[in-house]
């Protein structure tokens, strides 16, 4: 089928080709047959009952050119851990707030509809946005079910924005909303062949989003091209005063992230190659290699390596601050959001999950839980040393190091390997991934599709400074313009012996 971007259906529904209801239409068509049906993706965990109202109403808007912007009829699908205040559950994927309908919105969520977005519905992902188990399986969440890749159907699709990206490849939609602490964006990103862009800490509201960590969460947008995934930035990005964040930061925000598109973008930019991130997988480095020969020739010039070396001690105190964020963060917004029929702390889940074993944890348990309610407040010396210790590593001795020392715009790293195999026995048993030095920074992070190995896709990163949005999406439009790497998803079965003989593709 042809992939449209959000440009050419705007210009559509100008043209009274399509209508933002037909559209809509159109895409709970395409779920039905795909998502619920046919190779059953299972992307999606919940569709909006009152999508085309909504739509039709937007349509009535556009007829007495009440137009809101770019985003006007679109379709876009969020990930459930967002909360919406309207006839559908936010619960994480999680069996324990089934049933949980929130009377207060996501600021970000509000965003989008003053934008004119339909929302569609909410996505599949990895339950607690993976932080509940130290083997568990990228995709499935006890409410959910399993998330499968759409390249390769007994793939994993990475997490924890699985169903996002998922939903995203195969078309369910125009657009979706995933969120990152370390990778959820990025991975599952790389893992569909779909552009995702994880932000700045700061850029992006965070009230009203299930939390992991005050320090590393955002949300962002995921999308089939560069520009399309610009565009949602553009609504996403405002200053929220109820983010303590986002009001200390506004005075970086840019009005308006396309303006930073060019075609000749890598022209004289200077880009350093993240080494250390290699030298896992020949066919990833083989990709990455001809993605950096048509980088050096549309002008760019390669300085390698730049190997961020520090990131090999950032692993231990990164998940220490995780999980004293994680129960003071989930206790706060359970407080706060969530009415009290259902948990209102972690150890209440831990207890609901206890009770509820069979259901809840059939392939694998809730160790990451139990830790977390262990750790005591943030005003602890192990928990301030951590955090500082990560800033060090990730920012002063990191990307700002290695930026600054070789004048960088920007520096390139495979996004991640090849999808995993599906696996409940021993979980996730991903090998490749760049997503920590940004993540833990707090710095932004964009990966576009660069190749493919045996039909399964492979991402390049582009990351840098903190608030260089402009900078990176400028660098990675004009790879994919030049590259158009992507190809449509496949719904491929199984990998097979053919599939491997085009695997540098």
């Amino acid at each position: 089928m042809k992939e449209y971007n959000i440009s050419e259906i705007q210009k559509l529904m100008e043209g009274e080709k399509i209508t933002a209801k037909q559209l809509t239409k159109n895409f709970l068509s395409r779920i039905r047959k795909f998502d619920k049906n046919g190779p059953k993706i299972n992307s999606i965990i919940e569709i909006n009952p009152d999508a085309l109202k909504i739509a039709e109403k937007l349509d009535g808007e556009r007829k007495v050119k009440k137009i809101r912007g770019p985003l006007h009829g679109i379709p876009l699908l969020i990930k459930d851990n967002i909360t919406t205040a309207d006839k559908m559950m936010t619960t994480a994927g999680s069996l324990a707030l089934e049933g949980y309908i929130s009377v207060k919105e996501a600021y970000i969520v509000q965003k989008l509809r003053g934008a004119g977005a339909i929302i569609l519905g909410k996505t599949n992902l990895s339950e607690w946005a993976n932080f509940r188990s130290t083997r568990s399986t990228s995709g499935w969440s006890s409410r959910g079910g399993q998330t499968l890749n759409p390249y390769v159907l007994d793939r994993n699709p990475c997490g924890s924005s699985s169903g996002s990206a998922a939903a995203v490849a195969s078309n369910f939609c125009m657009g979706a909303i995933g969120t990152e602490t370390d990778g959820s964006i990025i991975c599952p990103s790389n893992s569909n062949s779909i552009v995702g862009i994880k932000p700045s800490i700061g850029l992006v509201s965070r009230t009203g989003i299930i939390p992991i960590s005050h320090n590393q969460d955002t949300a962002g947008p995921m999308a089939r091209t560069v520009e399309d995934a610009a565009i949602m930035l553009n609504v996403l990005v405002d200053p929220d005063p109820n983010d303590s964040f986002s009001v200390r930061n506004s005075i970086e925000i840019p009005e308006d992230y396309t303006k930073f598109l060019d075609l000749n973008g890598l022209q004289d930019a200077r880009i350093g190659i993240a080494r250390n991130f290699f030298g896992n997988n020949d066919f990833v480095d083989f990709i990455l290699e001809n993605a950096i020969q048509q980088i050096k020739e549309l002008g760019a010039s390669i300085i390698d390596p730049t190997d961020i070396t520090s990131i090999s001690d950032l692993s231990d105190p990164e998940y220490l601050v995780l999980l004293y964020d994680f129960k003071y963060d989930l206790n706060e917004f359970l407080a706060e959001f969530v009415s009290d029929d259902h948990p209102q702390t972690l150890s209440d889940l831990i207890e609901f999950n206890n009770q509820n074993k069979t259901k809840v944890m059939p392939y694998f348990g809730q160790e990451i839980f139990k830790m977390a309610e262990e750790k005591g407040p943030l005003s602890s010396n192990e928990y301030k040393s951590a955090l500082k210790k990560c800033h060090k590593l990730a920012r002063e001795e990191g990307i700002d190091k290695i930026i600054q020392e070789n004048q960088l715009d920007a520096i390139i790293a495979p996004s991640g390997g090849p999808a995993w195999f599906i696996d409940y026995i021993n979980g996730d048993h991903s090998t490749i991934g760049s997503s920590s030095p940004a993540a833990v920074a707090g710095y932004p992070n964009i990966t576009v599709p660069a190749g493919y190995v045996s039909g399964l896709p492979i991402g390049i990163s582009f990351f840098g400074q903190k608030f260089q949005e402009p900078t990176i999406l400028k660098l990675a439009y004009a790879f994919e313009q030049a590259s158009r790497i992507r190809q449509p998803q496949s719904f491929y079965l199984r990998l097979s012996f053919k599939l491997i003989t085009n695997s540098y593709c």
